[in-house]
């Protein structure tokens, strides 16, 4: 890099919380780093993510199963995973190539990337906490798959064993009332369920505040409220940003917009094939009977999560564009989803109600790394669901490719240039 550029800041656009790692690694390597966005720190899908921390989980949404129930969706708006037709070339190719890639042994290869970058990204986060970097309420205390159908218990036990045969991943199985003995605010006739005693929780705004109020003592910068109208290039450098709040001279760039980062493509010269995968949550005072650690539930596709004060229910998949309508009958669905699960009854309760745009590959793992052709721009978008999960992992790797470190984890799997 030349000495003009070294003088100027490194720029992070998006202060989600991929931006806010990549701005806490960045700046431990000693750059100057400014942070802009086009809402508030941490105002996207960081808002209102189910806080697991799983490193169970690493099967991709790219799945046979996955394929069979997006085509079912087509008839049916109340899927939990549903896809709107579009016409859009961008769109049909990217569901095509979605769908060559939802083959056992495809899922199997990505689940194997995704379990290494997971890995490092829980072993961050326990130095992260122990040097007390920000307050996240984090609890080790597991995750639980519970099961109201017997069929659907027996089925997940072939999920489980191919955890175990491919990754060494292992749960433990309940059975019935067992499960109630586990946890006592589940409902007494669940079939059963299995129990990953190795994962975590943790509060996403709790992470992202006092993350970002760390990084202000350390002297990163932040804009918000500013839109990026345009990024100048000079030959194989982005030198300026044209925003809302003013041309910015620009040393190195991160791309870290989550599902807008597409909107960069044409500046750029590249491919950012991501799609905004709308999710939904809704935030319940905590009832008097609450979980005493995550749930997932297969059988209505839902994440439930006990925070301190607060119970977050999630779910939802749907590839509907930029929709911003929150519609009545997906936040009944999470409502209701619980009903035969959870021994409180939550109908009563008022809740907060989010969506947010998921930045979707068609391969399932993430970008990290430089953009062809472009000397001092890297991105890091393309986490999915995972984005609260991986970002801390994602924050070293990129600091370490800005700064021609060692990387601590192979980058192939995740270079952008896999997209030509």
């Amino acid at each position: 890099m030349t000495q003009e550029l070294s003088d100027r800041p490194t720029i992070i656009i998006g202060a989600g919380i991929i931006g806010l790692a990549c701005a806490h690694y960045l700046s431990a390597e000693g750059h100057k780093v400014l942070v802009l966005d086009s809402g508030t720190i941490a105002s996207g899908c960081s808002a209102g993510n189910c806080g697991h921390i799983i490193p169970s989980h690493i099967l991709p949404l790219n799945s046979p199963e996955a394929l069979k129930t997006g085509l079912l969706s087509l008839v049916n708006s109340k899927s939990p995973f549903r896809i709107k037709p579009q016409l859009k070339p961008s769109f049909l190719n990217w569901m095509f190539q979605f769908a060559i890639n939802c083959k056992t042994d495809k899922m199997l290869d990505t689940a194997s990337h995704l379990k290494a970058i997971l890995d490092a990204a829980f072993a961050e986060y326990e130095q992260l906490i122990a040097a007390k970097v920000f307050d996240c309420n984090w609890h080790k205390s597991g995750l639980m798959y519970a099961f109201k159908n017997q069929k659907a218990l027996d089925g997940f036990a072939k999920t489980d064993d191919l955890l175990n045969k491919n990754f060494g991943l292992k749960a433990e199985r309940y059975e019935g009332n067992n499960l109630k003995q586990y946890d006592p605010a589940l409902k007494e006739d669940l079939a059963g369920g299995f129990f990953y005693k190795d994962d975590a929780l943790l509060e996403p705004e709790n992470l992202t505040l006092s993350w970002a109020q760390h990084l202000k003592k350390r002297g990163v910068s932040f804009i918000e409220n500013c839109e990026v109208l345009g990024i100048e290039l000079n030959g194989r450098v982005a030198s300026r940003l044209k925003t809302s709040s003013g041309v910015l001279d620009v040393g190195q760039l991160v791309i870290a917009s989550g599902a807008l980062s597409n909107s960069f493509a044409r500046d750029l010269k590249c491919s950012i094939p991501v799609l905004p995968g709308k999710g939904y949550s809704i935030t319940l005072p905590k009832p008097e009977v609450s979980p005493r650690t995550s749930l997932i539930i297969p059988e209505k596709n839902v994440a439930i999560t006990p925070f301190k004060n607060e119970l977050r229910i999630g779910s939802m998949m749907e590839f509907v564009g930029f929709d911003r309508t929150v519609p009545a009958h997906r936040i009944e669905q999470l409502r209701t989803s619980v009903d035969d699960y959870l021994l409180s009854d939550i109908s009563s309760l008022e809740e907060k109600q989010w969506y947010g745009w998921r930045p979707m590959t068609w391969d399932s793992l993430p970008m990290i790394g430089r953009l062809p052709g472009l000397e001092n721009t890297c991105i890091a978008t393309g986490h999915g669901m995972m984005g609260v999960m991986l970002a801390p992992a994602t924050g070293r790797l990129i600091a370490e490719i800005m700064t021609e470190k060692e990387r601590y984890i192979p980058e192939a799997p995740y270079c952008p240039a896999r997209f030509g």
